[in-house]
């Protein structure tokens, strides 16, 4: 009976042990992704053959780096600004892509500052009084009225590059420098004193277009610049 007993017992403690030790099954729980992360994942690269931007004058290349910084920028904002410095400034230079919606809603002229070159701009600064352009990502402010008319606040997103352009007064603004009539009477637009100025014809509508928070990418193959962006490092989300 002792036996018995004590062989009860050990079937008891086996049986115990057993299922102590069970793997409990893993439930999977689907984590919901923001509408805005799930928008900002979307790839964009068909937009470029899209709306044709080779054609525009605007190199591929270009245009991804402007999209992996947009990817990075906290906005909601479709619009996309391009200011390709690495063309000269007879060429129309500055595209506004609505990127949602696959739209080419500008392409023209912008101004460089005087300071970064006559034709084309080589030269670039962030210090006051520099009258050059600052490279690099921006996002759009508010507008007010100067005495360029209607015009847009911008604030550099890039320390080193263009985090100063606010205390310098860089702002988007129209200018009458900016035409074909200065391109036919001297070869190049007229400069500015560092600001993306374009056609006064076109200003307010751009302005409008891209105002409240959009990204504006300025753009030159300039290797200090390419080397050391935080924006365009390859700690990024593949496109």
């Amino acid at each position: 009976m002792k036996n018995v007993l004590l062989l009860m017992v050990a079937l008891v403690i086996v049986y115990v042990a057993s299922t102590a030790y069970k793997t409990v099954p893993t439930i999977a729980v689907k984590v919901p992704v923001p509408a805005s992360v799930k928008t900002k994942s979307i790839a964009h690269l068909d937009v470029y053959d899209q709306l044709n931007l080779s054609k525009a004058g605007l190199q591929k290349s270009v245009f991804e780096y402007a999209l992996r910084g947009w990817q990075k920028i906290d906005t909601a904002k479709s619009m996309l600004t391009i200011v390709d410095l690495s063309q000269p400034s007879s060429h129309k230079r500055l595209y506004v892509v609505d990127l949602f919606n696959k739209k080419l809603l500008f392409n023209t002229y912008v101004s460089h500052g005087r300071n970064s070159g006559d034709l084309v701009a080589k030269k670039f600064s962030n210090t006051q009084s520099s009258f050059q352009s600052s490279l690099g990502f921006y996002q759009t402010l508010n507008t007010y009225m100067g005495k360029h008319g209607l015009s847009l606040q911008l604030k550099g997103l890039e320390k080193g590059f263009n985090d100063n352009v606010f205390n310098r007064n860089i702002v988007l603004h129209g200018a009458d420098y900016v035409c074909e009539d200065f391109i036919r009477k001297t070869g190049r637009l007229g400069r500015s004193q560092g600001c993306p100025a374009v056609p006064y014809a076109e200003s307010k509508g751009i302005i409008q277009a891209v105002k409240g928070g959009s990204c504006l990418f300025i753009y030159s193959p300039d290797s200090n610049y390419l080397k050391q962006s935080a924006y365009l490092s390859s700690e990024y989300t593949s496109l």
